[in-house]
């Protein structure tokens, strides 16, 4: 079912569609692909919306900088510097998280509007990034389909071709807080994540090259511990690259019962815990559990490689699962 959302200021409608079964019901918007509210019951049968979001167009348009439930990219996180050397090339981009690119640059996937269509149980989401956009090279023909599974749980699959070599990195930028809207900051949750190393950063959150163990640090959540506050990191995921999801983390609100399970094909995950939200939320009122490749591995031929190349097809799967304890 879709309903208009609102007009953007050249005259294009944004629509928003809901996804309902299994007791999940879910709200998708073609502009950004954005996931603008997911609902589901605390341990009492009691939903909720457990995902940080605006009530109107206006919102996300007046404050984008969030990335609130957005698909990000053509390359999500950091690129060092704003450049990257390809095939002997050196592409920039624009340096929107000076001096570096986040997140695709000024005006990536988050920031255009998607042609939707629906499928069994979900959507499919696409549209063509034409060489050059945001600096990028190759044009790439990109989709994203959302769908509930018959446990409620919520998958995307993100596929995607070129026609000329380039780098991709696709990931949904959800902030979860599973004791829904008005519980205050989600620093109580409790994270368990599959990864005994994570990518140590500069000041600019930039990965220094290395690949660190968790054991004896404040990064170390291999056993379920409060979140708390003051992470924006990249771990590694203990299985690596897999051909289909695994399971790598849980998210538990022992306020409510809400579980939120992340499973992946990605190596990494990135942990924000948003200290940095500004009105209407409050710092670190949701935590973002990005899955993807990892920061700037475009400068890192040392990190998993993101190079998409003519004849190959990118592809990435994670399911968001939900539960009560």
């Amino acid at each position: 079912m879709s309903e208009h959302f609102g007009t953007l200021s050249d005259g294009t409608p944004v629509h928003r569609w809901t996804l309902e079964r299994a007791g999940t019901r879910a709200r998708v918007l073609s502009y950004g692909g954005i996931v603008q509210s997911v609902d589901v019951p605390d341990r009492d049968g009691r939903p909720a919306n457990v995902v940080l979001g605006f009530a109107d167009l206006d919102g996300y348009l007046a404050h984008p900088e969030p990335y609130l439930g957005a698909l990000v990219g053509r390359y999500a996180n950091r690129i060092a510097h704003a450049r990257f050397p390809l095939d002997g090339v050196t592409y920039a981009l624009e340096p929107n998280n000076a001096p570096n690119s986040l997140h695709g640059g000024g005006r990536g996937f988050d920031k255009r509007v998607w042609d939707v269509r629906p499928v069994e149980h979900g959507l499919r989401l696409s549209r063509v990034s034409a060489h050059g956009e945001e600096g990028f090279p190759g044009r790439l023909e990109v989709s994203a389909t959302y769908t509930l599974d018959a446990s409620g749980a919520l998958r995307f699959v993100y596929e995607a071709v070129t026609d000329a070599p380039t780098v991709v990195n696709l990931t949904n930028h959800s902030y979860f807080n599973l004791g829904g809207p008005g519980s205050g900051d989600a620093t109580g949750h409790e994270l368990r994540l599959a990864a005994a190393r994570y990518t140590p950063v500069d000041a600019d959150l930039i990965p220094t090259g290395e690949f660190a163990e968790v054991a004896g640090t404040p990064y170390d959540f291999r056993e379920a511990r409060k979140t708390g506050y003051g992470y924006d990191h990249n771990f590694v995921l203990d299985k690596g690259r897999t051909d289909t999801p695994e399971e790598v983390a849980e998210l538990h609100d022992p306020a409510t019962g809400r579980v939120l399970t992340v499973s992946t094909t990605e190596p990494g995950l990135q942990v924000y815990t948003a200290d940095h939200l500004g009105e209407p939320f409050v710092p670190c009122e949701g935590v973002a559990l990005e899955t993807q490749h990892f920061p700037d591995s475009p400068n890192r031929p040392e990190f998993p490689s993101t190079v998409l190349r003519p004849g190959h097809v990118y592809r990435s799967e994670t399911v968001y699962g939900f539960s009560v304890r």
